[in-house]
């Protein structure tokens, strides 16, 4: 909504010296959000001249221009710009006399655009200024020819200041209208706002103006027998009727630069007043041509097969809901959206009916939708109308056509009202006191919802509270406590921290989660949002647990009809990330997200029709019935690393991401979350053979798998137009975290040296070395400090379909110093129970 100030001030009082921004912070102080301020982008000397004499010049190229000899001053006296009271102007529009008067931008002025002015040579000629067009000075598109003032029905004194004549000085500031406050979408409203937030007197436009009764009865029926969810479309429909309208006429300057901020151009002037009126009281108003009419109006639903040609030129199908104005000849308007191509307004209309009505906004909502039809009328309606202005909103485009048209007030007219009466709203004393957090006295509770134009009874235990008509959106208790913590102002609520119970904090899983987070991003991986949508196929790549058709869920009404599906796996999104970022040419990549993914049970149908009852929390039966309506969502963490995660410096080659770095996260994962992760050599569908790791988490009561990680299978990653080597990990945290003690405990430093020996044993090559590892790990006994693995030998000197996996360990007693021959003893133990329990021997 934009509000011009001097079309404010006329209903509110404004400060000496107000500026635009101090407008916004007193909206704002009341809850309305500011926007943008909006100025006619022009500055003087611009002035007003009167054509003195022109000669046509004919151009090589055909164009004829005007040497125009034009006054911008009285005699004796010098111009605006310091020049002669007679300026020299070069002008190729030709809608203009001698004796015009006209807007002429003087050299220093700058126009829309910026365009400044200056003197130029042009045509053989020194053009000193230039004489404007309306689109030029920012009032309209009309370009074709200049503005001339008689046009307006202006006829003001040469040299006059053309900017403040045309009310080029005035400034619109714009506010953003939320859905609850429809009565804002209006010059009253909002200078009733204003009012409330700075004290100003207050001057109600729709008490200036006497809703006069028809002599005549104009027929209309409203004939919604058929209520749209029991709502009738029409509870106000008010006729009324000028005649005699000269439709010459122009808009007079004034109400052209209101409209123009606003954000309305100027059509007519018969429209221009329906649309000013429309602005002033938030009451859409449509003009018929009085003459078109067949007979009557009856509102009513569409028929099927009805057809109805708007105002745009469009002819438009409608549908059983639609809301129609029609005559005898059949629809003439859809009702609160947009008028009739058989009853406009034209030039020729010389007798109008005015129609103000009040209709559902919810029936006008789905129409303007329906039709994809949006209008300044529709957007009001679809807030909320107040009831009350119709009539007054009708009389005032009445009094306005009457005074600038030449028109006279016809006693035709009609009024139907089937308003219902407001229902009191009880308001306890002390509820709002209680729901703020803040002491509000009776006085103040009572001031406030006055001031709002509530109607007030006071009883022994509280108020009786009716809401006023502009405000449909104060229907309980809640919403009035809202209005006087508003008008008294919202800042005098305290911002006051919550203090948490002692012995309350994050949860466990909280606080793992959040290690888990920052201990990746610690390592330089960035944590990104994917979306949680895929196709089915990548739920079929990627999920878990691994096969071809894992079982999923479908969104019933889903964003994206190429991805329906809820996901299994974080990885087809992190994918989508990094194949975006890569097209920006940011290429090496290192990213992860912490997120839910739905992994439903083969055979079980999810959903429902469950409904929980409101305000009540539900009943443990119920309770249940809404879970087992739910999927398992498991926390998951997913990495994907692309390009260099070491770049090119001097001394230092790149290094490319691998395998290596997504285990490497792994292992970050599991040391946040206190919980050892172990890996084997597994395969998936989605990955490398021979690169993909399966992940395990061993408890007392077994093994669980847990997630996998590698590398991607290069023709995936060629087709989701990634590099051939795209290393990725996902785990399931919410399976790690089970396993996590309450605390974490950290490792005690030794203070004893360490005894290190190697071990290089020749098993099978089909033996996965991780195997042998945690073999060690068990027989060398609880001396054994630390092992990894080293090496991996197969060649000369290892027997063929064998290998020599050779063991880095180191033995350390907490208490002493180990002798060589105790650490020995323990590595041959561990020797000991990989041979029996894979033929392991000791390399030569």
């Amino acid at each position: 909504m934009r509000v011009p100030l001097s079309w404010l001030a006329e209903f509110v009082d404004l400060a000496p010296g107000i500026t635009p921004e101090d407008v916004h912070a007193a909206l704002v102080s009341v809850g309305l959000e500011e926007e943008e301020i909006h100025r006619f982008e022009l500055t003087g000397p611009i002035v007003v001249g009167q054509v003195l004499e022109f000669v046509g010049e004919e151009q090589t190229n055909g164009k004829t221009i005007n040497w125009c000899q034009v006054r911008v001053a009285a005699d004796g006296e010098l111009a605006a710009d310091g020049g002669p009271a007679v300026h020299g102007i070069v002008c190729g529009a030709h809608n203009f006399v001698v004796g015009d008067k006209v807007v002429v931008t003087l050299p220093g002025a700058v126009l829309p655009g910026p365009f400044p002015i200056a003197p130029r040579k042009t045509y053989g000629h020194v053009s000193d200024g230039m004489i404007a067009s309306a689109r030029e000075l920012g009032l309209g598109d009309e370009h074709d020819g200049i503005l001339v003032l008689g046009s307006l029905g202006l006829d003001p004194e040469i040299g006059t200041d053309a900017i403040s004549l045309l009310g080029l000085d005035d400034t619109a500031v714009e506010i953003n209208v939320t859905p609850d406050r429809g009565y804002a979408f209006s010059i009253r409203g909002v200078a009733r706002e204003y009012a409330h937030a700075t004290g100003a007197a207050f001057r109600d436009p729709a008490l200036s103006v006497t809703a006069d009764a028809s002599t005549v009865a104009f027929p209309v029926t409203i004939a919604d027998q058929a209520p749209i969810r029991g709502r009738v479309g029409a509870s106000v429909f008010v006729t009324r009727a000028v005649r005699g309208v000269d439709p010459t006429r122009p808009s007079p300057a004034w109400l052209i630069a209101r409209l123009k901020l606003a954000g309305i151009r100027s059509i007519s002037l018969i429209v221009d007043v329906t649309n000013y009126v429309m602005i002033e009281l938030g009451q859409p108003i449509h003009g018929y041509d009085l003459d078109k009419l067949a007979g009557g109006i009856t509102v009513r639903r569409a028929e099927p097969g009805e057809k109805l040609v708007t105002l745009d030129d469009v002819t438009r199908i409608l549908n059983a809901e639609d809301l129609l104005i029609t005559d005898e000849s059949g629809p003439i308007g859809l009702a609160g959206v947009m008028g009739g191509q058989s009853t406009e307004i034209g030039s020729a209309t010389t007798n109008v009916l005015i129609e103000a009505a009040n209709f559902d906004p919810v029936s006008i909502a789905r129409t303007a939708r329906r039709h994809k039809l949006p209008s300044e009328a529709s957007r009001r309606f679809e807030r909320g109308v107040d009831p009350a202005v119709a009539a007054v909103a009708a009389a005032r485009v009445v009094q306005l056509l009457v005074e600038l048209s030449g028109g006279e007030a016809d006693g035709l007219g009609s009024l139907h009202d089937a308003t219902p009466d407001a229902e009191p709203i009880f308001l306890p004393t002390g509820f709002i006191s209680g729901l703020i957090g803040l002491d509000y006295t009776r006085e103040e509770v009572r001031t406030s919802l006055a001031e709002i134009g509530a109607s007030i009874e006071e009883t022994e235990i509280g108020l009786n509270v009716t809401a006023p008509s502009w405000r449909p959106d104060l229907t309980d208790k809640w919403t009035l406590a809202e209005e006087v913590a508003r008008i008294v102002g919202y800042n005098r609520i305290p911002s006051v921290l919550p203090v948490a119970p002692p012995g309350r904090s994050l949860t466990h899983a909280q606080t793992l989660r959040r290690q888990v987070a920052q201990t990746l991003a610690a390592t330089g991986h960035t944590e990104v949002l994917a979306y949680p949508f895929v196709a089915e196929k990548s739920n079929n790549l990627f999920g878990l647990p691994i096969g071809p058709a894992v079982p999923q869920i479908r969104v019933a009404n889903p964003l994206d009809g190429e991805a329906p599906f809820l996901r299994t796996s974080i990885l087809p999104g992190l994918l989508q990330i990094a194949h975006r970022n890569r097209s920006r040419g940011l290429t090496d990549l290192a990213v992860f997200e912490l997120g839910l993914v739905f992994r439903p049970v083969a055979g079980i149908r999810y959903g429902g029709s469950v409904v929980p009852p409101g305000a009540v929390r539900p009943s443990a039966q119920l309770e249940a019935e809404l879970n087992a309506g739910i999927p398992p969502q498991p926390l998951s963490v997913a990495v994907v690393l692309t390009g260099s995660v070491v770049r090119h410096q001097p001394g230092q080659p790149a290094v490319a991401a691998s395998w290596q770095h997504a285990l490497a996260a792994v292992q970050q994962v599991a040391l946040a979350a206190g919980v050892p992760i172990t890996v084997r050599q597994g395969s998936h569908q989605a990955m490398h053979p021979g690169r993909t790791a399966e992940l395990f988490v061993t408890t007392d009561a077994g093994t669980t798998s847990v997630g996998y990680a590698g590398e991607l299978l290069p023709s995936i990653a060629r087709d989701a137009d990634l590099p051939a080597v795209v290393a990725v990990a996902e785990i399931d945290l919410t399976a790690v975290f089970a396993e996590a003690g309450a605390e974490l405990r950290a490792t005690p430093i030794a203070t004893m040296p360490a005894a290190t020996q190697d071990l290089s044993l020749v098993v099978d090559a089909g033996v996965p070395a991780g195997d042998v590892l945690r073999t060690l790990l068990e027989g060398c006994g609880p001396l054994l400090d630390h092992a990894e693995l080293v090496d991996d030998y197969r060649g000369t000197g290892v027997p063929s379909g064998r290998k020599s996996l050779t063991f880095a360990l180191r033995f350390r007693a907490p208490e002493r110093t180990l002798t060589a021959a105790e650490a020995s003893d323990a590595k041959l133990a561990g020797v000991a129970v990989a041979a029996a329990r894979f033929g392991a021997t000791l390399r030569e």
